[in-house]
């Protein structure tokens, strides 16, 4: 084979094998930069929770389609704050269920965990079996996801009668902070408590 470089044919040949390689080169790097960037930020928006899908899933991949699916499935939803009134009233009746919890403190957990799915709900949060409403509750607030869970599974040994006081005590401070955030009102119920 006698390849002759001043051919017109053989130099355009050549030429576009050379362009094809280039932009290869140039699609991997921007690829890779991008998947950087999504990883990036992945973990800054779910924070420990994107490690918990890592493990999970086992996967870089897997994991990130996976909390990706989780962003447009709660894209897809009407989330918005509540209206004062709404708020007030979700205010009085954690006041309420805060002051039967020396009485009836399983009960009071109880009713906690389904103040809290109420508050998803009238957000505009599907609800759903538990590990959905975390899932779609990591979205926006992945810094509760961590106290969610470790409130729900007292309250899931509550209901087995296995919980101790202090786990119920537990439980209803770590709902206090979930009350808090999803109300975005701290000092509403610092004042609260200490009247």
């Amino acid at each position: 084979m006698n390849f002759n470089l001043s051919n017109p044919t053989v130099i355009l040949v050549i030429s576009v094998v050379a362009l094809l390689i280039v932009l290869a080169a140039i699609a991997m790097v921007v690829i890779k930069q991008r998947n950087k960037r999504r990883t990036a930020e992945l973990r800054a928006r779910f924070g420990p929770e994107y490690d918990l899908a890592l493990r999970e899933y086992g996967s870089r991949d897997k994991a990130e389609a996976a909390l990706m699916d989780r962003v447009n499935r709660v894209d897809r939803m009407t989330v918005h704050p509540l209206s004062d009134a709404d708020r007030e009233h979700y205010l009085t009746e954690w006041e309420a269920i805060q002051s039967r919890f020396i009485d009836h403190p399983r009960g009071a957990v109880t009713e906690a965990d389904e103040l809290i799915n109420s508050l998803l709900r009238a957000q505009g949060y599907e609800g759903g079996a538990f590990d959905r409403r975390a899932a779609d509750l990591s979205v926006h607030h992945s810094n509760l996801i961590e106290p969610y869970r470790r409130a729900n599974a007292i309250v899931v040994r509550a209901g087995k009668n296995e919980a101790t006081t202090e786990e119920l005590r537990s439980a209803m401070i770590l709902f206090r902070a979930l009350i808090e955030e999803l109300l975005q009102a701290p000092a509403t119920i610092a004042r609260s408590q200490a009247a």
